[in-house]
Order: structure tokens, then C-alpha cells, then sequence
């Protein structure tokens, strides 16, 4: 299984929204440059190997230096944050257990996604709104199929539901018979009860129920042998 890189174009603009978002809410925590000065703070200067002896430090293993503060866990949570979203749209279950396979302390990974859900980058709502509208595009899927996929991923039931609570049997039915209707023109001089099979797995793979796909698909084959023999 390939594993998917963030991308740098959504890793920039994943940081920028973090960044604009916390200094709307005047909770930056980047210090202002001093008055007058627009330059950087130096970058202290590593020791090269054997420069030991002439400073008076000792030798640090793998390539640290003496003094080398350890990371911030909140800094460390939140870069894993930004990484995960700039691959792609995370449910906050998601990305707290990406956290925990990262060795990140549970109190932290809390801190860290209650921020990033009060600044709206965080958001199961939309989440769960953007997943339905793409597989529903894309695949398909059928309404019980885009509940189960949200609780997969962690999406609360209530939210699952609301965002699927426009896809209505009458739609339902629509879709399902649109796409038979695609695949039953890849399946010209197959016999019509090999048609009729092929097309009921791929609805139920897809979530439609029993009765709406036996209807569908005896619907359309029955239509299609009616216009090869006329």
C-alpha cells in the first residue's frame, strides 16, 4: 500500500490558515520583531567535528549540540496536524489517532485539536459534508454506505446523519438507476441474467438496498433486451 505525502502546495497553505487564524484571534504565539528591525535572529552555528577541544564543549553525539532544547510537544502535535490535513480533509478521530501512533502525549494531542477546532481548521461538520458530496460524485456510494464510512472514521452518528439526510429514497433510486444505466452499456451481448448479477453486486458493494437494486437492475436489462430485439 502506497502511503500518500502531503503536499506542499496544501502544506503552505495549511500553516497560512493556522497562522491567519490565530492571528485573527490575537492568540499568536510567534513574539513581534523588535522596533526598528526587520532582519532574523542569527542561526547559532553548530560546532564542526573536532572544534571540541578548541571551544572547551564536549563532543555531542548525532549531530546535537549542547544546550539543544528538546522539541515542543505542542509545536511537535501540531506540524503532525498540518501535515495530515495538507494530504487531505482529516476527521478529528482521524487525526487523534494519527497523534497517538506518533507518540504524542494524549493531553497534548487534546490541547492541540481543541485549538485547531475553535480556529475552524478542525471541523467534523464539514468533514463529514465534503466526504458525502465526494463519494456520492465519484462513487456512488449510497446513503447507509456514506453513514457506515463516516463512523469509520470516526464521525459522530448525529453529524453522519445530518449529512446525509438529503439523499431521500426517491434519489436514492435515482442514482442507483444511473449507475446501471453507465454499466449496463459496457455489458452489450452479455446475457441478460450475467447483466442482471454483475449489476446487483456492484449496488450492493455500493450500500443500496435488496429492493431498490433487484427493481433497478430488472428495470433496465428487461428495457435493454426489449431494444436489441426491436
Amino acid at each position: 500500500m502506497t502511503t500518500r505525502r502531503p503536499d506542499a502546495a496544501r502544506l503552505t497553505r495549511a500553516a497560512d490558515a493556522l497562522a491567519a487564524a490565530e492571528q485573527a484571534a490575537g492568540l499568536s504565539s510567534a513574539a513581534p520583531p523588535e522596533s526598528g528591525s526587520g532582519a532574523r535572529p542569527a542561526r547559532r552555528q553548530r560546532p564542526r567535528p573536532g572544534e571540541a577541544a578548541a571551544t572547551g564543549k564536549p563532543d555531542i553525539p548525532n549531530g546535537r549540540v549542547a544546550g539543544d532544547a528538546e522539541p515542543d510537544p505542542v509545536s511537535v502535535a501540531r506540524g503532525i496536524v498540518l501535515r495530515q490535513l495538507a494530504i487531505g480533509p482529516r476527521s478529528r478521530a482521524q487525526l487523534e489517532r494519527k497523534l497517538g501512533q506518533r507518540g504524542c502525549d494524549p493531553e497534548v494531542a487534546r490541547t492541540v485539536l481543541d485549538r485547531m477546532t475553535d480556529l475552524g481548521l478542525v471541523d467534523d461538520a464539514a468533514f463529514a459534508e465534503q466526504l458525502v458530496q465526494s463519494r456520492r460524485r465519484t462513487k456512488g456510494l449510497s446513503g447507509a454506505a456514506l453513514r457506515r464510512e463516516l463512523r469509520d472514521k470516526g464521525v459522530d452518528a448525529d453529524l453522519a446523519a445530518r449529512a446525509t439526510g438529503s439523499l431521500d429514497p426517491e434519489s436514492e433510486r435515482a442514482r442507483a438507476e444511473e449507475l446501471v444505466h453507465r454499466k449496463l452499456r459496457t455489458m452489450a451481448g452479455l446475457d441478460p441474467q450475467v447483466q442482471a448479477r454483475r449489476l446487483a453486486a456492484m449496488l450492493a458493494r455500493k450500500g443500496y438496498p435488496h429492493g431498490v437494486a433487484y427493481a433497478v437492475v430488472r428495470d433496465a436489462v428487461n428495457t435493454a433486451v426489449e431494444h436489441q430485439r426491436d
